[in-house]
């Protein structure tokens, strides 16, 4: 649920408060004691009819702003203006596939977690169908959610054998190199780039890049939003498509895509620009929003974990390839046993298409 922002107006000063005292004509006899209490008294009430000082404090003028609507921007969101850069042609590209997994127990390909007795799993916070706390229950809920406790049950025998760690979209990559979480389940693309610091699962969802805008609104595609402002959060693979299909409209780059849905509500935004399994949440926290337009693109989101260290050893470098083969295994089994469109169905049914799980990718081994 978004908070809209209530502004109040500031207190007035009613006439009556002065009236008799402020603007007094009646002409009256002081002895020269009562001379200085009565005007004593009356620098006092003058003192209270003076208007207020207004003046912003300097840190309220660091505060980013919308020029449109004076509104603060979203806290840490930032404003790229048309043309500044330059978006890059996508090239078809092969991605490198996943490590398959084999026929050791979990206990044989990550000891240390195992001995540890839960995971430590990298979410998004407020990520609507897919990673969000229920307001009903209380607890943590979502497509990606629910793959984590799967893991958990496939590893310890206990879906709830799970540690939670709220991880901002920007930050998630560093996130892994700091070895702070075992992996993340957050709407993580997998790109060639990524790939590059990046461990990646075999795919476990696949998406259309779309936007989302005010009903009513004139914007139907990437073309419309020239002289107009897009919304996609720092770091994310939208950034390029809006620098590439929409040169004329200034990006908004915000922390969280919850952010950017309180730009648009606020006028700041026209549209938002992600995957369509975002937007879907998105759009049933706003019922004056919608989905527009031909999709785009295309991704696919894959767990994301950490490649070892170069000074790592052998042991740590064998628990770090158990991983990816243990998170895989657990993606094989949903697929087979029906939990896969289950889950789906569950979140996502009447808002996309089940077009099933996207194929399983994996990379030749020695030997194979």
């Amino acid at each position: 649920m978004i908070t809209r922002v209530i502004h109040h107006r500031a207190p007035h000063h009613h006439a009556s408060r002065c009236h008799g005292s402020c603007s007094d004509t009646n002409h009256y006899r002081f002895r020269p004691l009562r001379l200085v209490a009565a005007l004593t008294a009356l620098g006092l009430v003058l003192s209270a009819c003076a208007v207020p000082d207004f003046t912003p404090r300097n840190d309220a003028l660091s505060i980013p702003r919308d020029s449109a609507t004076g509104i603060p921007l979203p806290a840490g969101a930032r404003v790229e203006k048309a043309g500044t850069r330059q978006g890059t042609e996508v090239e078809e590209y092969a991605l490198r596939g996943s490590l398959k997994p084999d026929g050791r127990t979990a206990a044989e390909r990550i000891p240390s977690i195992v001995e540890r007795g839960y995971l430590i799993v990298g979410i998004q916070q407020s990520q609507n169908l897919l990673s969000f706390r229920d307001a009903t229950t209380g607890q943590l809920s979502g497509f990606e959610v629910d793959l984590a406790h799967e893991i958990a049950e496939d590893i310890f025998g206990d879906r709830n054998a799970v540690d939670f760690r709220f991880v901002e979209s920007q930050h998630r990559v560093h996130t892994l190199s700091t070895g702070k979480v075992d992996f993340l389940l957050s709407t993580l693309t997998i790109t060639p780039e990524r790939q590059q610091e990046v461990e990646f699962s075999t795919p476990y969802l696949s998406t259309n890049t779309r936007l989302l805008v005010n009903r009513n609104s004139e914007v139907n595609r990437l073309e419309d939003l020239a002289s107009r402002t897009v919304c996609v959060t720092d770091n994310s693979t939208g950034i390029n498509l809006a620098r590439l299909h929409s040169p004329k409209a200034d990006i908004l780059k915000a922390v969280t895509w919850a952010d950017c849905l309180y730009a648009m509500q606020h006028n700041q935004a026209d549209a938002i620009l992600v995957d369509d399994v975002i937007l879907s949440g998105l759009e049933i926290q706003d019922p004056y929003t919608e989905i527009v337009g031909p999709a785009v693109d295309s991704d696919i989101y894959g767990v994301g974990m950490p490649k070892p260290a170069r000074s790592a050893h052998a042991g740590e470098i064998a628990e770090a390839e158990g991983l990816v083969r243990q998170v895989n295994s657990t993606l094989e089994r949903i697929r087979t046993d029906g939990t896969w469109g289950e889950l789906f169905r569950h979140w996502f049914a009447g808002r996309l298409p089940t077009a099933g799980p996207p194929p399983l990718h994996y990379r030749p081994e020695d030997g194979e």
